[in-house]
């Protein structure tokens, strides 16, 4: 299991000190990966043994596991980016491209084979509607992830609009249902409260969002993490 699906995983038992060093690790893996516990403790504005708990917690046999972990998922992760150093620099343009593709790669990187296939079997479930709840800043992803799923398949509609119209769609929602959320950080409130209450009703969702500690991957049965 990658080191961030444990971190989700344990995110509902971990203390407020064990939270901020593993928003560390998830931020900023490199000050784990070439860093004492000391450097992380001191990054993550806590004490060493609170870093050293978060290892145990994550079942890793102390802090050197963890830090091995960590280390092999950032050199399969860097590798792409070793490769392009020897590349000749060919302007603004090519470093952004450069730049959009390493966020693609560390996206891809991070996502769970099992995950993605447990995620595309229920999308792929006609009998199933799919709804798909954004907020603002992400509804521009969220209108063409339904447009092209469209292409594919019926029963795919996007939940937005006045808070009538929100509640309305989600009263109507069968339970057999998938659920899609897209937030970032400064998540809104109306889509951490709509994809709670579809939660309790018994609905799957998965979350895309910035952070395996996010109230969106929380809820979530499956979570993405999306690098930028």
């Amino acid at each position: 299991m990658e080191v961030a699906e444990r971190i989700r995983a344990q995110g509902a038992a971990l203390t407020t000190a064990e939270r901020r060093v593993a928003e560390v690790v998830l931020s900023a893996p490199q000050s784990i990966g070439f860093g004492t516990v000391a450097d992380l403790a001191q990054t993550a504005g806590v004490g060493a043994a609170s870093v050293v708990r978060l290892a145990t917690k994550l079942g890793f046999d102390g802090y050197s596991e963890l830090q091995q972990a960590v280390q092999d998922e950032l050199t399969r992760q860097l590798r792409p980016a070793a490769e392009r150093i020897h590349q000749a620099d060919l302007g603004s343009r090519s470093e952004h491209a450069s730049t959009e593709l390493d966020n693609v790669s560390g996206t891809l990187a991070g996502v769970d084979d099992a995950a993605m296939a447990n995620v595309v079997a229920r999308l792929a479930d006609c009998a199933r509607p799919i709804a798909v709840v954004a907020g603002d800043a992400c509804a521009g992803v969220a209108q063409v992830f339904v447009s092209q799923l469209h292409q594919l398949r019926a029963g795919v509609v996007q939940i937005c609009g006045s808070e009538v119209a929100v509640r309305r769609d989600l009263a109507v929602l069968p339970v057999e249902a998938s659920v899609v959320v897209v937030d970032l950080r400064r998540y809104e409130q109306w889509v951490l409260d709509a994809h709670e209450a579809l939660a309790a009703r018994g609905l799957w969702s998965v979350a895309v969002t910035d952070s395996m500690l996010s109230p969106l991957a929380s809820v979530a049965d499956v979570a993405f993490v999306a690098a930028a």
